[in-house]
């Protein structure tokens, strides 16, 4: 590994060779480590957090992220685990949208819908990497060329993970484009703050700072509508855990298999402020989200079966890992009264979230 020290700050960034692709393209991995125990690995495919180790209360580091231990697992089958998300996170629903009148079709990849940035999006691509050995982070660069997966416009990505000393992993994105078009970005990684991959995340206590939410059709896409979160199993106002009300009899969680849905976040007007926390007790482990995103979905590994490997010899089970999405809303191109999702030329699209890590 060739380490690369920081000058004005102790972060480490440690790179090597994570694998091959079957295209025979070499896959880097940078491990950034601070002085606090905090160590987050990332791979130049997918943009991938393969592992991400925090301490719990007594003080052990241990990995808090699903995803694998070999570039061929995530090559060969994988719900996104720790990836980048592009061009446009969540669903479209018919894989279609316009702009301008024009209308573009993208790939159906989720039943009728277009998900994630289709079959394939920027979560299988390989980014270009670079160390900014200044501030003690990565910027991941991609061009995504136009009509790439039916998008519209050469779209100049990048995204910088930065590593901080208060144990907060910052995202930042930002993108240009050529020809009007439609972006939403994303971090797709799985959370199980326990450390151990065979337990289940119903005991975590989740709280998101959201009065609303967004129900969605039999397909998964908005029906269009916002509803109050009050008196719904989808308020998280007050922190309670992601098991309390999973299971009742709802409309919505039938359709989700469990909470799958985009929160509407309160305080938009405001630039980065508090979206969520997640706490798992018997860990002591506290993950607190920040983010300049109107919305966040969580999902709670509704569709994870045992069938993929874990890191730790054994399967991925039934919701032993959740995401908390920060993004625009699902299908917003289709949405009118939705926030636009269209970035023009000579505009920059950016878009900021921190994950903050500490012991409750």
């Amino acid at each position: 590994m060739n380490s690369k020290q920081t000058k004005n700050t102790p972060i480490t960034i440690l790179e090597d060779v994570f694998g091959t692709t079957k295209d025979g393209v070499t896959v880097k991995r940078f491990k950034m480590n601070n002085e606090n125990g905090m160590e987050v690995s990332i791979i130049t495919y997918g943009g991938i957090i393969t592992s991400l180790k925090v301490p719990n209360k007594n003080n052990v580091s241990e990995d808090v992220v699903l995803g694998y231990n070999l570039l061929s697992d995530y090559e060969k089958s994988t719900p996104y685990f720790g990836a980048l998300i592009g061009r446009y996170g969540n669903r479209i629903a018919k894989g279609k949208f316009s702009i301008d009148g024009k209308e573009y079709t993208l790939q159906a990849n989720d039943g009728p819908n277009h998900l994630h940035g289709g079959v394939k999006g920027f979560d299988k691509v390989v980014w270009s990497a670079e160390v900014l050995n200044d501030v003690g982070a990565l910027k991941l660069s991609y061009l995504s060329k136009d009509m790439e997966e039916g998008y519209p416009g050469n779209l100049h990505t990048e995204v910088i993970y930065t590593l901080t000393n208060d144990n907060v992993l910052e995202v930042f994105y930002r993108a240009t484009t050529d020809k009007k078009t439609i972006v939403n970005l994303t971090q797709h990684s799985y959370f199980n703050l326990s450390g151990d991959f065979s337990k289940p995340i119903l005991d975590h206590i989740v709280s998101i700072n959201a009065n609303k939410f967004i129900p969605v059709d039999a397909n998964l896409i908005p029906t269009g509508k916002l509803k109050d979160v009050a008196n719904t199993p989808f308020d998280f106002r007050e922190p309670k855990k992601i098991g309390q009300e999973i299971n009742i009899e709802h409309e919505q969680l039938k359709r989700g298999l469990g909470y799958d849905h985009c929160w509407v976040l309160n305080d938009q007007n405001q630039a980065m402020r508090f979206t969520a926390s997640a706490h798992e007790p018997n860990s002591g482990r506290l993950l607190e989200v920040f983010s300049s995103e109107p919305g966040i979905q969580l999902y709670t590994g509704n569709f994870l079966d045992g069938t993929l490997p874990n890191k730790q010899g054994g399967t991925y089970a039934y919701r032993t890992g959740f995401c908390l999405e920060t993004q625009h809303y699902p299908d917003s191109p289709n949405q009118k009264e939705f926030p636009s999702t269209i970035l023009k030329p000579g505009e920059v699209y950016s878009s900021k979230t921190s994950f903050k890590f500490s012991i409750k």
